[in-house]
């Protein structure tokens, strides 16, 4: 078993898809760096904090992407974003079957702010475009830094979220909601509230990630060949099911996850936080 959380970007890809496949553009010997931080006096990453490329998986050809939350948390700044959106363009261009996202990321830059704004409203485009010509993309969250902000809205926009029970997704991160309303609002140090808010095992559970697996590439892996048919076109349809599914969560009024979870039928949801993968599927909530 290998840690998903522990490996790096590149470690990840080089586990997740077929042995030896992955061929990466634009790779560090490339130098492609932010034209904005060194004038901040801060360092830069070769790659600009992101690996893409190109790979196959069981076989089948995928185009491919992996955040490195090493560097500044996975956060997205102007070559980050366009690297993603020149992925997603390709992929329009060749129809590989199916795009896969390892996000591990903050969201955007701070050091770049509008450049990176600018660069996730182009991958969202981008990404829709894709989906649109009816080429799955497959989002996968285990980092340790998470999912959140730009990158968050990014993930929802996918057809497929795979997710381990220590990875979140949010829009905005803990941190930044006790900075802006308080620490009654969010107490970003207890832990066990961070992850029953924004963890694997709840968006599972409340329906915003479609696979739910254990801390390990293997059960990534796994869970990224069985969604490369999960293509859901953007239709009318389609929409009017998520707006129905946010409105319903508009109308729990709770404030807490534990409650929730015992409207969605779960048995002793107090118990979840305790549970492993295995056993929260044998519950079939879903």
């Amino acid at each position: 078993m290998i840690s998903y959380a522990e490996c790096s970007a590149r470690e990840r890809l080089a586990q997740l898809v077929d042995a030896g496949s992955f061929h990466e553009w634009l790779p560090p010997a490339e130098r492609l760096t932010s034209p904005h931080l060194a004038q901040l006096g801060l360092p830069a990453a070769f790659d600009d904090g992101i690996a893409i490329g190109r790979a196959t998986l069981a076989g089948r050809t995928v185009f491919v992407a992996a955040q490195e939350g090493e560097f500044m948390g996975g956060g997205v700044g102007e070559v980050h974003g366009a690297k993603l959106v020149g992925l997603f363009k390709r992929a329009l261009r060749d129809r590989p079957d199916a795009v896969l996202l390892l996000a591990e990321s903050g969201g955007v830059r701070l050091h770049e702010a509008n450049a990176g704004l600018i660069a996730v409203s182009e991958v969202m485009r981008a990404l829709l475009d894709v989906r649109a010509a009816g080429i799955p993309v497959i989002v996968l969250i285990g980092g340790a830094n998470g999912c959140f902000g730009g990158m968050g809205i990014v993930a929802r926009c996918a057809d497929h979220v795979v997710m381990s029970d220590i990875g979140r997704l949010a829009m905005s991160g803990p941190e930044v909601i006790e900075a802006s309303h308080g620490v009654e609002e969010f107490d970003s140090r207890d832990r066990a509230l961070v992850w029953r808010t924004t963890g694997g095992k709840h968006r599972w559970l409340s329906g915003d990630c479609d696979a739910l697996v254990e801390d390990d590439v293997a059960g990534f892996r796994a869970a990224a060949i069985a969604a490369l048919d999960a293509a859901r076109p953007v239709t009318l349809a389609a929409l009017e099911e998520e707006h129905a599914l946010l409105a319903a969560r508009l109308a729990y009024d709770g404030a807490e996850a534990v409650p929730l979870w015992a409207s969605l039928g779960v048995p002793e949801p107090s118990c979840v936080p305790d549970l492993d993968v295995a056993a929260l599927h044998g519950l079939g909530v879903r």
